[in-house]
């Protein structure tokens, strides 16, 4: 008889998500157990007590799926997950805090895909402004575009010191070059939109990041996409359901809050699709999410 296959939730939060819990149960996994408000120091032995109850077939049923809010605290619970395993004690791990992973993947594929399209360019060498910069899906586009060779800049919102923070923190963990500006005005987030090639809107919901004003004085934006598909939305002129639609008066085009969510609903469903069918342990994150999302259109 087969076994039940599980997947076993650990988050540093309070509590687990429904979000991921619903996915999980949606993406085929029969349990899902949540382990809730976990350090890291106590991720191995979550991580042997799953391994070792099961006996080597056995486990191929079991997974791990991080969340929580921190990007950086995730990836040291996967690296830490996968580290305490070994062969042939070995189950998948995928880690999406918060979503923040899967997010930014479809977000930044969406960008790619549109930049192909409408411009025949990718984002190598394209100067990317990154609003709501310090939150978990501004952070994470920024190391992804980085890392494909784009010019990512963290856009300050209240402070400059704030990304500065954060800027430095990224590129000592993750080897890139990401760079940071003042946007505590608008003078400062027209120079700013004025000089970038694609806006990355990832600001906290409901609140405006760019106006149709700024968008059309703009001689170098080519593409905007936002996430927010709360009222007033982040990105002005960008509707919710655009997926590569010209903005009005402008020659950008606009990538919205729900087309993005598709994708990221997709990219999810597969990569726990894809731990359950695995024949041999995958170790899942931003790049891997991306590559999905990538791979998905």
């Amino acid at each position: 008889m087969e076994k039940d296959s599980i997947l076993h939730l650990i988050t540093a939060a309070k509590n687990a998500s429904p979000f991921d819990v619903n996915m999980a149960i949606d993406a085929g996994f029969d349990q899902v157990i949540p382990y809730t408000n976990v350090a890291l120091s106590e991720v191995v032995g979550l991580t042997q007590d799953a391994i070792f109850s099961r006996s080597p077939s056995g486990i191929k049923r079991e997974s791990i799926f991080i969340g929580g809010r921190d990007i950086d605290l995730a990836m040291d619970m996967l690296g830490a997950a996968e580290k305490a395993m070994f062969p042939p004690f070995e189950i998948s791990v995928f880690a999406d805090p918060s979503g923040a992973f899967t997010t930014a993947a479809a977000m930044v594929a969406k960008v790619e895909l549109q930049l192909k399209k409408h411009f025949h360019t990718d984002l190598a060498g394209k100067r990317v402004a990154i609003f709501g910069a310090t939150g978990p899906v501004g952070g994470c586009v920024a190391v992804i575009t980085a890392n494909l060779g784009a010019e990512a800049i963290l856009v300050g919102h209240k402070t400059v010191d704030e990304v500065r923070e954060k800027a430095d923190g990224y590129n000592q963990r993750y080897g890139t070059r990401i760079g940071f500006a003042d946007g505590t005005n608008e003078n400062a987030k027209q120079a700013i939109v004025n000089t970038a090639d694609v806006v990355l809107c990832a600001a906290a919901a409901g609140i405006r990041v760019v106006t149709i004003q700024q968008i059309a004085q703009s001689k170098t934006l080519k593409v905007i996409a936002d996430v927010n598909a709360v009222a007033p939305t982040g990105a002005e002129g960008v509707d919710v359901m655009a997926d590569g639609v010209v903005i009005e008066g402008t020659q950008v085009v606009g990538i919205g809050a729900l087309a993005i969510g598709n994708l990221k609903y997709t990219t999810q469903h597969n990569l726990l699709n894809q731990m359950l069918a695995a024949d041999k342990p995958c170790y899942l994150e931003f790049m891997a999410a991306f590559e999905m999302a990538r791979s998905l259109g």
